[in-house]
């Protein structure tokens, strides 16, 4: 176990699959596996098939969306710390995750990332369509 100690109620930040999130500490279940209710993106999930990062050329290259609010994750004990932090706005901190990572893939001339871009910029569509 870690040396900080973590109870019901408090602000965490989780890794979920490629995604990191901030949000409220729901259970712990050790040495595993914490559930957590998602209030805000930090990191938008990777694209593509976990079990080959960055390849293009798999038999199905996924569409990975963020977390809903609210939504209760399992995410590994290990990825889980506290924060401290003021929480953002789930909406803002989506919207915010999702240009971060679309800038950062309109650098990379690969072919796993021109495909994560045509993902997220149908996500963008759907995240924010009024």
């Amino acid at each position: 176990m870690s040396e900080f100690q973590l109870k019901s109620g408090d602000l965490v930040t989780a890794a979920y699959k490629s995604g990191e999130y901030v949000g409220e500490l729901v259970e712990l279940y050790p040495p595993r596996v914490a559930v957590v209710k998602i209030l805000a993106v930090l990191v938008h999930p990777t694209q593509g098939d976990l079990h080959h990062p960055f390849a293009a050329n798999v038999p199905l290259f996924h569409q990975r969306r963020a977390l809903a609010y609210g939504e209760k994750a399992s995410a590994p004990l290990a990825s889980v710390r506290p924060y401290d932090g003021e929480v953002p706005e789930y909406k803002a901190s989506l919207k915010k995750a999702l240009e971060e990572q679309i800038s950062k893939l309109r650098e990379d001339t690969s072919e796993w990332a021109q495909r994560s871009l045509v993902q997220l910029k149908e996500l963008q569509k759907e995240y924010f369509a009024e």
